[in-house]
């Protein structure tokens, strides 16, 4: 039994007239009719008398109809209760650069539209300051390129973590179009650039850590001539020509007109992704409306990637929880 087929019921009785009721409900006369005989056959008794006239309630369909009223107001009690108490409250979330350029503006947006009374607090920052904020409780949720582990922080710490794999993302050389239009294929291998002048992250976290690991296994002494902790910077010293740069397509989502003042050549050796995790304070010191936004922002990048906004990314292992440690890093 479901309420539409309550309120079909009430409604047929309020207009005594089957035709008069499908008009109202802007259904097909014998469709309503259906779901009537249906309601009759799982209640094993006649509700309606019908006759050319109309309809009226049997003895039975007068009990059945008060109960159904009833059940019908209590329903949209509920309704109403259910969006009187909105979630409300502040949920701090730390989102990367990179990340931010494709998901900060979606993620404000869905959370404007769906909760309405929660206010966000962004935080942009390095990958590896927003692993320490988060380890400190200053951010509930934050997206990060490594595992706690792999930071370098304590076990301890990272077993208070919930962890959610989301994308991974392809990396590129990026280089000012001016100086390597015609120096290098469609991709590369790790291998290939231990002559490039490189400008890259620092910091032992984040893509910085995996990029150190991919050269190593390449047997590559990176030609690293800039180290820096900005990405508007960074991108603003690639495009001057100063050097090139290892990024996901990420890093040139807020650049007009990066198509056609950068080249982007794909990195194709197998364990090189940057893995995105959707870190958090444990389940039971979230607030609700925290766990809301978590699930959020993982609808947010499944659609960003889906609808092949989010270039150059993949989704990663089925949304669930991980145990912190386990999952094996692409890096």
């Amino acid at each position: 039994m479901e309420l539409r087929q309550l309120r079909y019921f009430v409604r047929v009785v309020e207009l005594g007239s089957i035709s008069r009721a499908a008009l109202d409900l802007d259904l097909v006369q014998s469709a309503l009719s259906q779901q009537i005989t249906r309601l009759e056959g799982e209640l094993s008794t006649r509700l309606l008398q019908r006759s050319p006239q109309g309809v009226t309630p049997t003895e039975a369909g007068v009990a059945f109809f008060r109960e159904a009223q009833l059940t019908l107001r209590h329903a949209e009690q509920a309704i109403r209760a259910a969006q009187q108490a909105r979630l409300s409250g502040t949920v701090s979330v730390g989102l990367a650069p990179t990340t931010a350029a494709v998901l900060g503006l979606p993620l404000m947006q869905a959370m404007r539209e769906r909760y309405p009374d929660v206010r966000l607090h962004m935080v942009e920052s390095l990958s590896g300051h927003l692993s320490a904020m988060l380890n400190a409780r200053q951010l509930d949720l934050a997206v990060l390129f490594d595992l706690p582990i792999a930071g370098g922080q304590s076990l301890q710490a990272a077993r208070r973590w919930s962890v959610l794999p989301l994308i991974e993302e392809d990396i590129f050389l990026i280089s000012a179009r001016s100086t390597r239009a015609k120096r290098f294929p469609q991709s590369l291998r790790m291998s290939q650039l231990c002559d490039e002048p490189l400008i890259l992250p620092t910091g032992p976290h984040g893509l910085r850590s995996g990029l150190n690991a991919a050269f190593s296994r390449a047997k590559v002494d990176p030609r690293v001539i800039m180290e820096m902790d900005s990405l508007a910077m960074l991108m603003d010293a690639v495009s001057a020509g100063l050097g090139s740069t290892l990024q996901p397509w990420a890093a040139v989502a807020r650049m007009q007109g990066a198509t056609e003042s950068l080249c982007m050549t794909r990195i194709t050796d197998d364990r090189v992704k940057r893995v995105n995790f959707l870190c958090g304070l444990s389940d039971d010191e979230l607030s609700p409306a925290a766990l809301a936004t978590r699930v959020v922002m993982a609808d947010c990048v499944r659609t960003l990637v889906r609808s092949g906004v989010w270039l150059g990314a993949s989704l990663s292992v089925p949304a669930s929880h991980v145990e912190v440690g386990h999952p094996e890093l692409k890096f």
